[in-house]
């Protein structure tokens, strides 16, 4: 029992982390124009994508960030959690091959991070510690 609630409050912490994470960066690229998004030097990626592109991307982000949360917290069609933290993990991916293309190394490693983070909360609320 006691194995499961430690598990239990593991995965809503590293889910609270993320869901921070993405929420910032998701607003970030809803509220942000597209040139201003360029101008910043570790946002220099956005030059690849169109301003439609960005705001999707930002989209689903913060949409996956309050899936994180919200269907746990409320109780309501919590089968949500892992799906957000699944697309959360694919958004990563897509970030990872974007960086590798442009050959960079600290963005790589900064979703690599996310990436690491969504994959529990994706597997463990499928499986025994789901709500």
């Amino acid at each position: 029992m006691t194995e499961s609630v430690d598990m239990n409050i593991f995965l809503w912490i590293v889910a609270g982390l993320l869901a921070a994470a993405f929420l910032a960066a998701g607003l970030t690229k809803l509220t942000q124009d597209r040139r201003k998004l360029i101008a910043n030097p570790n946002m220099a990626w956005t030059q690849d994508f169109s301003a439609r592109t960005i705001k999707l991307i930002g989209t689903a982000e913060t949409l996956g960030a309050l899936g994180l949360i919200l269907p746990g917290a409320f109780d309501i069609a919590p089968i949500l959690v892992p799906l957000a933290a699944t697309g959360l993990a694919v958004i990563m991916i897509g970030a990872i091959i974007t960086h590798a293309r442009r050959k960079e190394p600290q963005a790589i490693a900064i979703n690599a991070v996310l990436l690491i983070l969504a994959v529990p909360v994706a597997i463990f609320r499928f499986g025994p510690n789901s709500f």
